[in-house]
């Protein structure tokens, strides 16, 4: 997995931030033309051939974090204009993601190469064990014929010199469901059909051709014009920033939100209703459950694995029912989930009670250009405090561990964690989908509830996080630990929570 300390991502939120603070002056339209020339000046050490062509890409990225699609780029076209449309348009455009061809490196085709640590040995494994003799040795070290090759990796497997690596294609090795393949030039293309906006690719991508494209414009225009935005921030967003409980709710009410809520208050409300119909399916002799607050997973089996289909959870994510929750308070509000994921910004193109969908980074960006440092906010915690269960369920297994304390009959439960939709992952859902249509047997030790998280380690490991998620793992205990009621249910509810659809 990618670091996320990386340049790619740093001038990713350089230029986030740079776009927030012109908007917020007033001079986006006017300001955004130099944005490139002075993120590549004219005395900069080139990545590409040119400072010329490294200041097209950044155009490029900029056009992205505007809120638009590169695909059909027009190059005569002003970056104010693009400017002017993110301002004027209404809601956000499908899809989400973009692919920057000009960044694209059109990485040659995944393969495996033999390097210098070769001793051309007497044991010679990687000929013996090779399937399709592809392998010979050649001025004193092994070699691979390409032509013959088939990718199996068993040369890498048996070397004992270690002397075999694999040259990957990162995103087309991150996505799980073989979205992303070559076109005839070599670039890099997105199937949305077989998509399920993990955002791997985004993450994985070494040179950031792919992008998601943002929605911080958006947001920022209607606090600008005096809308009432309220904030829904994920468990997973606590978790990137040190600071106690109440002080991220200081900083984006400085930041112009008019109210913050909690995402965990709807994972409490997920939690009680997967409790409840986990025992209803139990009842009616279901074989198992999973859990359905992930969107990426819920994409992945409707596109993937139909046969799970009838396993997934009727009720519906955090993200819906804190947004419900924030719509009945006030049906005028602007409602802006924000967190570490860009399946969330698919789900909330559907979700009749979610405007936008920020990214940690986005938000992250925001506190910058207004100068916020989270950790010298004054804690101003909400009035609803959900349970320790409800803000854990950003990490692996929290789901799982939040269903079951909620259980009439915990020991009936057999939990399963899918910790993260790469390829191996994507083979476990399969196997699930043959128990549950019987081409596979199951007997009184099959899990009956599998929580599947796409990201590894949980949302705390999403494609937009700031924070290195094994740091975030500490922060988010700590963060669970200091403020979060004790007893199972939010401390002063929200009346009709539960019915907060309506």
């Amino acid at each position: 997995m990618l670091n996320i300390n990386n340049n790619a991502a740093n001038i990713k939120r350089e230029i986030l931030v740079r776009i927030a603070k012109l908007q917020l002056a007033g001079k986006l339209e006017e300001g955004v033309h130099y944005i490139p020339r002075e993120m590549v000046p004219r005395n900069a050490t080139p990545m590409r051939c040119c400072i010329f062509h490294d200041r097209e890409i950044m155009r490029l990225r900029v056009i992205a974090r505007l809120g638009c699609s590169v695909e059909n780029y027009d190059e005569e076209k002003t970056l104010a204009s693009y400017a002017r449309e993110s301002l004027e348009r209404e809601k956000p455009t499908w899809p989400m993601l973009t692919v920057l061809d000009e960044a694209c490196n059109a990485c040659v085709k995944s393969q495996y190469m033999v390097t210098n640590a070769c001793q051309a040995c007497l044991a010679r494994p990687c000929m013996v064990n090779c399937p399709k003799k592809a392998i010979d040795i050649k001025n004193g070290r092994a070699h691979i014929e390409v032509e013959k090759c088939i990718n199996c990796g068993l040369c890498l497997q048996n070397c004992p010199y270690h002397a075999v690596i694999k040259i990957p294609v990162p995103c087309e090795e991150s996505c799980p469901v073989g979205a992303i393949s070559k076109d005839e030039n070599g670039k890099e293309r997105i199937d949305y059909h077989k998509c399920i906006f993990c955002g791997n690719c985004m993450r994985e991508c070494p040179f950031g051709a792919m992008m998601d494209k943002g929605q911080l414009v958006d947001v920022i225009k209607r606090i600008m014009d005096g809308k009432k935005v309220v904030a829904l921030y994920a468990p997973a967003v606590a978790a990137q920033f040190r600071a106690v409980p109440g002080q991220l709710e200081s900083a984006l009410k400085k930041a112009g939100f008019s109210r913050t809520w909690e995402v965990a208050i709807g994972a409490d409300i997920t939690a009680d209703r997967e409790a409840v119909e986990f025992e209803e399916r139990m009842e009616h002799g279901h074989v198992l459950m999973t859990t359905s607050c992930c969107p990426a997973y819920v994409r992945a089996v409707k596109r993937h694995v139909p046969q799970l289909v009838p396993c997934i959870s009727d009720t519906r994510s955090p993200m819906h029912y804190t947004a419900a929750l924030a719509k009945k308070a006030d049906p005028d509000c602007v409602s802006v989930f924000i967190g570490p994921c860009l399946a969330k910004r698919r789900e909330g193109l559907d979700d009749e009670f979610v405007d936008y969908v920020l990214s940690i980074e986005e938000i992250g960006a925001l506190l910058i250009a207004k100068g916020i440092d989270i950790g010298k906010e004054e804690a101003a915690p909400g009035t609803i405090i959900p349970t320790a269960s409800g803000r854990s369920f950003a990490a692996a297994g929290g789901v799982a561990e939040a269903v079951r304390v909620r259980l009439k009959h915990p020991e009936k439960l057999r939990p399963v964690v899918i910790n993260g939709l790469n390829k191996p992952g994507m083979k476990q859902l399969a196997l699930y989908g043959k128990i549950q249509s019987g081409e596979m047997p199951h007997n009184d030790d099959t899990p009956n509830l599998v929580e599947v998280m796409a990201c590894e380690g949980g949302c705390i490991g999403g494609p937009s996080v700031i924070t290195n998620p094994k740091v975030a793992v500490g922060q988010l205990k700590k963060y669970v630990g200091e403020g979060a009621a004790d007893t199972l249910k939010p401390s002063a509810p929200p009346p009709d929570a539960v019915q907060a659809e309506g």
